[in-house]
């Protein structure tokens, strides 16, 4: 129940201390899963005092227990192993201080440690965070790489030692953290987290070596699964070559077997890029070569035609026939002169022949009134009219006469 107090009406540390020992007895006994970070066993002392940790967060608890209690797994456990204790919660009010009374401890076996893991496993991908579509790509040549190993290890040297022999210009910012116990967890998250924020960083790789099932612990936890699922930067898996991979082989962008494994995927090899380039300059060489010849064949082709041989060839030909032609039409419109001047000729002998003229030329003439019109019938004249006599060779007048012709 809540307690008022007021500045005016404070309440003393012991009545605080003593109504939290209180809080605490009510809550009866727990069971409690941590690893032993220290084990205290005194000789002749008849409790022994344990430190339980929580390996994903940086919280520990103080638990007593009597050594009977302890003597019964005491050939099995020790520091940095994982128990599930039966406890109370015990508040020690002369010092404020919360411990754990254990009534037994049961030490956490590997197969318990593998179905947690396969249940924590199914939970995460259900949340989808082993998804292939969520992979990052590694860039192909890295400028700056984090890596987070332990101290001096041979995780350590085999990354930097075959990186800079593939890759000499490589560099890298290197975190050194316990990878493996208590401080594990943390200590990694913190290093994945510091590199995560570097911009110029371009791949993290998490380097260990091989190790037993409760030393890799601390890659499946979950806290750091979730880190690395969280990093904007692409993260590389090299914690040795285990068949039980952990967690963390399943959420990096990238897994490697070993970490020299992981040395050759992230940097190319200088010489096979060398040779690759050379390479790609002969296929180049080849091609432009090739593309060379081929346009040289096209253009001694096209030079080797009539019309680019003999160039004036064709205007000799097309004036060839145009003289031909013009030719041609001469002579057909001489024909057709020649032939058109003999009809011409011809009309006009016949219409000569046809003409007054010439039958006048005969000895005919041709009689006129006055006024010009021709006599045509004897009719048309009256005794005495004079007329105009027309021949050919010129007129004259004549009188017209009635009475018979001698």
């Amino acid at each position: 129940m809540a307690v008022n107090t007021s500045a005016e009406a404070p309440i003393p540390v012991g009545e605080v201390s003593r109504l939290i020992g209180g809080w605490i007895d009510r809550l009866g006994a727990i069971w409690v899963e941590g690893q032993i970070t220290q084990l205290s066993r005194r000789p002749g002392a008849g409790v022994v005092f344990l430190t339980l940790r929580d390996p994903s967060y940086d919280i520990s608890l103080t638990v007593t227990c009597f050594r009977a209690v302890f003597d019964k797994i005491a050939d099995t456990v020790t520091e940095g192993a994982r128990v599930v204790v039966h406890a109370k919660p015990e508040w020690y009010a002369p010092r404020g201080q919360l411990s754990l009374r254990a009534a037994e401890i049961r030490p956490v076996g590997v197969g318990e440690l593998l179905a947690r893991l396969e249940q924590l496993k199914k939970g995460l991908a259900a949340e989808g965070l082993f998804a292939a579509d969520r992979k990052k790509p590694l860039p192909f040549l890295p400028q700056l790489i984090g890596l987070v190993c332990g101290r001096a290890s041979a995780a350590e040297r085999d990354v930097l030692e075959n990186a800079r022999l593939r890759w000499p210009a490589v560099r890298f910012e290197v975190r050194n953290v316990a990878v493996q116990g208590v401080h594990a967890v943390p200590q990694v998250i913190e290093a994945v987290k510091e590199l995560d924020a570097l911009p110029e960083v371009d791949v993290i790789v998490v380097a260990r070596g091989g190790g037993s099932v409760e030393d890799l612990l601390p890659f499946s936890d979950e806290q750091l699964v979730r880190a690395v699922a969280a990093c904007r930067t692409p993260v590389v898996s090299a914690i040795g070559h285990e068949p039980d991979s952990p967690l963390l082989d399943l959420v990096a962008d990238l897994r490697a077997s070993t970490p020299t494994d992981a040395a050759k995927k992230i940097v190319p090899d200088v010489g096979e890029e060398l040779m690759r380039v050379q390479q790609l300059r002969e296929r180049a060489l080849r091609s432009v070569h090739g593309l060379l010849d081929r346009e040289e064949r096209g253009l001694a082709a096209a030079l080797a035609r009539p019309s680019m041989r003999e160039p004036h060839r064709m205007v000799d030909e097309r004036e060839e026939r145009i003289t031909a032609a013009l030719e041609r039409a001469r002579r057909c419109l001489g024909h057709l002169l020649d032939r058109a001047d003999s009809e011409l000729t011809h009309t006009q002998a016949r219409v000569v022949a046809l003409s007054p003229a010439a039958t006048l030329r005969r000895g005919y003439a041709v009689l006129q009134h006055p006024d010009g019109s021709v006599v045509r019938a004897a009719e048309e004249v009256a005794e005495g009219e004079e007329l105009r006599a027309r021949v050919s060779d010129g007129e004259f007048r004549v009188r017209v006469a009635v009475g018979p012709a001698e």
